[in-house]
């Protein structure tokens, strides 16, 4: 017999119906009086006459009238209950009373006032006037009732996970799901980003190449007798495209790819971060080969017992117990592989990252000048950017920038040139972008006083006079005392990318940061407060040199570095500590008297500077070069651009 797929199916169960009943339900008996409803009542109705002869023969106890509706209750003294009512003789938790329509308020209070000197009425007797509740005063009587109710199915609802076109958490029997996995599933085929989508991380591509070579042709391997690595761990700082390089992975493999967070794991209920973990690990199997990808994965896998805490501390630790045994747990061969990504690698567990976890560790770390160059390519291609736009120039002003920053600058550019009504992108457009990043916006409705602005005319001059005039020191790009942010003046420098930093080029570095407060000290006689951050990066580095990297003379070749979070007590003595400060006092000194040597004997170049600063508010390096002459040291950046110019013209000429 064939299957008919035309049978009907059987009516699903609604829980929605049972919400509507129990509420039908309290409401009838809100209306009806709740369980007197459900007894013989104890109210009777009589007439005038009736009322009176009742009163005369001393059955009442009090009275009750209202002066609204004409009438008047008397409640019954319990020795006369049967004579008025003669057939119910059960009145636990009543008061049995007669009701009826009194004439008036004057002729019942004579009749009441006689009665009562007569002495057949002794109870209180009492005046109300009520009136005709409105229709809408039932809801207000139930609005609590419903607002129970509705909130009821609202928490029901949230913790379902909402409807859901395949079952797991959708209906009011969701709340049974909240163990399932919550993984973004991106099936074969639909991952449409690629290595070519990836730029300037050159290593890291390569790093991953080999485990998108085993997802295509896993025989290759398994058939030597080699393991492909279980994990990899993504490290660097944010923004430099740890995600995006995933997903790349994922899209050359052309394989499933599962994508979560480190915190959609660990919920308020206890038990659920586990059960999610198996839950995904099942799928995964289910739709192997596949990647997993779990970014931000510290959420979860911070070192275990560290601290004492209960709580969520240990729900954290039990989801982390889970991970590290699924991962160690399916077959060596079963394609899957796990991705991670973190900034923070020094706090994870030791047993996340052993071999057969995560066997690698790949550092994403931030573009140098010519991968900046790259990324430039890439984010450039949807933009309408001027023919003449250098793309080695923006490369060298965005030092220390990722490649979310560099993202944010072509975006920000093109804003700004549409925001003029400029029809492409020029290289105004980007400066103007890049500074808006770094310094913020700018602030020219701000009110300074000229005594203040040439002060701070001085202070920026200072920096660039020193800086130009040391062979370490940073190149000058461009200075202003335009206002951005909160700073009243900046300063942009081409900082060298190196891969180790000497004691003479952090002395240089030092010397250039102290000499806005040196120029103000020489030229105005005074010293202000401007000088705040360049005093607070000063300090911290000469601790960092003297403390950590052994620069000092008192205290050579000795590191007080202690990388654990959570030591309360310092490497050192109270001795050491007094040497140390006295170090730092002494580097900062001589640096300080070294910038201010450098410009009084600059000081007529200094004071050109201050001028065009003062009168244009902004200078860059070409000004200072026609005040000073060209600088006779080349950066490393520069020497960095020239070989891959040089290296290019190479390659053409083969060609």
């Amino acid at each position: 017999m064939a299957y008919n797929n035309n049978t009907p199916k059987k009516p699903t169960f609604n829980f929605t119906w049972i919400y509507i009943i129990i509420l039908a339900v309290l409401g009838f008996l809100f209306i009806t009086g709740d369980s007197e409803s459900l007894t013989p009542s104890s109210t009777k109705e009589v007439s005038y006459t009736e009322f009176q002869n009742y009163v005369r023969k001393g059955y009442g106890k009090e009275l009750l009238a209202d002066k609204a509706k004409g009438t008047a209750t008397m409640e019954l003294t319990p020795e006369h209950y049967r004579d008025v009512f003669p057939g119910n003789n059960d009145f636990k938790g009543q008061k049995p009373s007669v009701i009826t329509q009194y004439p008036s308020s004057d002729k019942l209070d004579e009749f009441l006032e006689a009665e009562r000197a007569n002495g057949n009425f002794t109870g209180d007797v009492r005046y109300e006037h009520t009136e005709e509740s409105p229709w809408w005063s039932f809801l207000l009587n139930i609005a609590p009732m419903l607002l129970l109710v509705f909130f009821w199915i609202f928490i029901m609802r949230r913790m379902s996970g909402g409807s859901s076109s395949n079952g797991e958490g959708g209906g009011p029997m969701g709340i049974f799901s909240v163990g399932k996995s919550r993984a973004r599933l991106v099936e074969k085929g639909e991952a449409k980003v690629t290595f070519k989508d990836v730029a300037g991380q050159d290593g890291a591509k390569q790093e991953v190449q080999e485990i998108v070579d085993f997802l295509k042709n896993p025989a290759k391997y398994t058939e030597l007798g080699g393991k492909i690595p279980k994990g990899a761990l993504l490290v660097g700082p944010p923004g430099t495209g740890k995600t995006l390089l995933a997903k790349a992975v994922a899209g050359e493999a052309d394989v499933p790819f599962f994508s979560m967070s480190g915190s959609d794991f660990v919920e308020m209920f206890v038990g659920v971060g586990a059960s999610r973990v198996r839950d995904l690990f099942r799928k995964a199997k289910e739709k192997s080969p596949c990647i997993i990808f779990i970014d931000e994965i510290d959420a979860v896998g911070r070192a275990r017992g560290r601290n004492n805490i209960t709580g969520g501390n240990d729900e954290r630790e039990n989801t982390l117990n889970q991970l590290l045994t699924e991962m160690d747990g399916f077959g060596t061969n079963s394609g899957v592989i796990i991705l991670a990504a973190t900034n923070r690698a020094d706090i994870l567990d030791k047993a996340l990252l052993r071999a057969g976890r995560f066997d690698r560790q790949i550092h994403v770390d931030l573009p140098e000048v010519n991968e900046r160059r790259a990324i430039f390519e890439v984010h450039l291609r949807p933009i309408k950017k001027a023919d003449d736009l250098d793309l080695d120039f923006l490369s060298r002003q965005t030092p220390g920038f990722s490649g979310a920053d560099i993202a944010n600058v072509c975006n920000e550019a093109a804003l700004i040139a549409a925001r003029h009504g400029h029809t492409t992108v020029s290289k105004d457009d980007f400066l103007a972008a890049v500074d808006r990043i770094i310094g913020g916006l700018e602030k020219k409705t701000k009110v300074m006083t000229s005594e203040e602005k040439r002060t701070i005319a001085l202070h920026e001059a200072g920096h660039a006079t020193v800086s130009w005039h040391l062979r370490y020191a940073n190149p000058l790009v461009k200075v202003t005392i335009v206002p951005r942010g909160r700073a009243l003046g900046a300063a942009w420098y081409l900082p060298e990318e190196r891969q180790i930093t000497t004691k003479e080029q952090m002395l240089d570095e030092m010397c250039a940061t102290l000499g806005g407060r040196a120029a103000e000290e020489l030229f105005t006689g005074h010293i202000s407060s401007g000088a705040m951050n360049d005093l607070e990066r000063v300090t911290k580095q000469a601790y960092s040199m003297i403390a950590y990297l052994g620069m000092s003379e008192k205290l050579p070749n000795l590191c007080y570095y202690n990388n654990d979070e959570y030591q309360f007590q310092r490497p050192y003595s109270e001795d050491t500590a007094r040497q140390i400060d006295s170090e730092v006092q002494r580097m900062i000194a001589e640096q300080y008297a070294r910038a201010k040597a450098l410009l009084s004997e600059k000081h007529e170049g200094h004071a050109q500077l201050a001028q065009i600063l003062q009168d244009r508010e902004v200078i860059f390096a070409e000004d200072v070069e026609n005040i000073f002459g060209k600088r006779p040291w080349t950066s490393r950046t520069e020497e960095l651009l020239e070989t891959q110019n040089e290296d290019a013209e190479m390659g053409s000429e083969k060609l």
